[in-house]
C-alpha cells in the first residue's frame, strides 16, 4: 500500500501570497476531507497532490519518493483522481471509458485483456451503471458521468483516491452509496482524500479533516477535533445549530 505526505506544502493559488505550509501524511486506511469555501484552494491542493500542478513551494511525496521525480506510469498505478467536472474529449461508450483506468498497467499498442473487462464490468456494477454500458457517455445525465466517472478510478484499483467532490450532481440515494464505496476502499487498505462541500459528509464518513481558509491558512487534524462549530463558522463565516442524529453531530445553517 502507498503513503502519500507533504513537505513544508504551499499550494499555488493566483493572487494568494503565502499560506500555512502542509504537513500532512495520508495513511493506507484513512478517510480525509477536505473542507473550505469555494475559491480556498482545494481543487489545487488535489491536482498538485496528483502531480498536475505544480506547488509554490515544497513537495509531495509517495512512499518517501519525491511524486515529481516518479514515472507517470509508476504514478498512475497507484494514485487515482476523480475530477470536479470531466471533458470527455472524443466519443467512447461507458465500458470503454471505465477500461481507461486499466491503461496504466498496459504497455503501449497492448490491447485489453479478459481480466481488465472483468474489473471494469464489475466496477459498473458496483456504480449502478452497468445497465449503461454501451450507451456514448456523452448522452448520460451529469449524475450517471459522475458514476462513470468514478467506477473509471475502482477500474483504476489505486492505492490513493483524490476524489474532488466525488458526490457532484448525485442524487441522496447516490451519495451515500459513493461515499459507501470510498469507506470500503478505505477499509480494503487504500488511502482516500476527497473535498466536501457537505460538511454532514464529513461528519458522517471522514475520521480526518482539512480546512483551507480563503487566506492560505490551513489546519488539520482527526475529524472530531477539527469539525468543531466555531471553527466552521470562522471558515464558512456561517453560523451553526448542531443536532445529534444517532449519536452523530449533523450541522445546520442558521438564518441571518
Amino acid at each position: 500500500m502507498s503513503v502519500l505526505a507533504t513537505r513544508d506544502l504551499i499550494i499555488d493559488v493566483p493572487g494568494r501570497e503565502g499560506g500555512t505550509p502542509l504537513n500532512i501524511t495520508i495513511e493506507p486506511g484513512q478517510v480525509w476531507g477536505v473542507l473550505g469555501p469555494n475559491g480556498a484552494g482545494k481543487t489545487t491542493l488535489l491536482h498538485t497532490l496528483a502531480g498536475l500542478q505544480a506547488p509554490r513551494s515544497g513537495s509531495v511525496q509517495l512512499n518517501d519518493s519525491a511524486l515529481g521525480q516518479l514515472r507517470r506510469r509508476h504514478v498512475a498505478q497507484r494514485l487515482g483522481l476523480v475530477f470536479q467536472d470531466r471533458q470527455d474529449g472524443f466519443p467512447a461508450t461507458v465500458l470503454e471509458t471505465a477500461l481507461i483506468g486499466r491503461h496504466p498497467y498496459l504497455s503501449p499498442w497492448q490491447m485489453e485483456g479478459a481480466e481488465d473487462y472483468a474489473r471494469a464490468e464489475a466496477a459498473l456494477e458496483d456504480l449502478d451503471v452497468a445497465h449503461l454500458r454501451d450507451r456514448l457517455v456523452s448522452t448520460l445525465s451529469g449524475g450517471e458521468r459522475q458514476r462513470v466517472a468514478i467506477a473509471t478510478v475502482l477500474t483504476q484499483a489505486p492505492n490513493v483516491w483524490l476524489a474532488d467532490e466525488p458526490t457532484n450532481h448525485l442524487d441522496l440515494h447516490h451519495q451515500s452509496a459513493v461515499m459507501a464505496l470510498m469507506a470500503k476502499q478505505a477499509k480494503q487498505g487504500q488511502a482516500v482524500i476527497m473535498c466536501l462541500h457537505d460538511l454532514n459528509l464529513a461528519a458522517r464518513w471522514c475520521d480526518h479533516v482539512l480546512l483551507l481558509y480563503p487566506n492560505g491558512e490551513a489546519c488539520w487534524g482527526s475529524r472530531d477535533n477539527m469539525l468543531m462549530p466555531s471553527a466552521l463558522e470562522d471558515l464558512y463565516r456561517q453560523k451553526l445549530a448542531v443536532v445529534e442524529v444517532d449519536g452523530a453531530p449533523v450541522f445546520v445553517p442558521i438564518k441571518g
